[in-house]
């Protein structure tokens, strides 16, 4: 696979306000892959309300031996929402099943994980549980960029992991220095 000369691997996309689409409404995206055939990611900031990784990991008989934050669970995106993506930093890894994203991200999408993140010896230092993900075909992503639906900035791990989803669309903005409430009144397209 030949790689696209403006991977977009490791970088966040920010949803342009008149995106045009509910389910990517104020989206800050997670690049887990992107080459010439397809990009994947994963939304890091549209909470499943009401549903804790806790709670999902006790309903798939995962049994914990420490006291686990009451983290929401992520709708990753709208592809394959019955399958579950753990985000985590680098210090966990399950080859061949890690994917990793950069130096400091991987992503893994099995039991093995679900069950590290309820280990005190095996989990990873931060991680967030999503289902489902945000995919597309080959020039696709290249195509919404030239449109400007996307922006893009680098990821840092209150972003990615961080609980108060609220902001994260606010905050992937300003830090390459834009305005939420500027952007929202400028919205539309050149």
């Amino acid at each position: 696979m030949r790689t696209s000369p403006t991977n977009l691997t490791g970088q966040v996309l920010i949803a342009m306000p008149a995106i045009g689409d509910e389910r990517f409404e104020r989206a800050v995206i997670i690049v887990c892959a992107h080459n010439d055939e397809h990009a994947m990611g994963l939304t890091v900031n549209h909470p499943v309300e009401g549903l804790t990784t806790t709670s999902l990991l006790g309903r798939l008989g995962v049994t914990s031996d420490i006291s686990m934050p009451e983290d929401l669970v992520l709708l990753g995106g709208p592809v394959e929402r019955e399958r579950g993506f753990v985000l985590h930093t680098s210090d966990y890894a399950a080859a061949p099943a890690t994917l990793a994203i950069d130096q400091g991200l991987g992503l893994t999408a099995t039991r093995e994980v679900l069950e590290a993140m309820a280990d005190r010896e095996r989990r990873p230092r931060r991680s967030v549980l999503a289902l489902g993900y945000a995919g597309w075909g080959g020039g696709q992503l290249e195509n919404e960029l030239r449109q400007n639906v996307w922006l893009t900035c680098a990821p840092d791990e209150e972003l990615l992991f961080g609980t108060d989803h609220d902001l994260k669309w606010t905050r992937a903005l300003a830090k390459i220095g834009v305005s939420a409430e500027r952007l929202s009144s400028l919205s539309g397209r050149a």
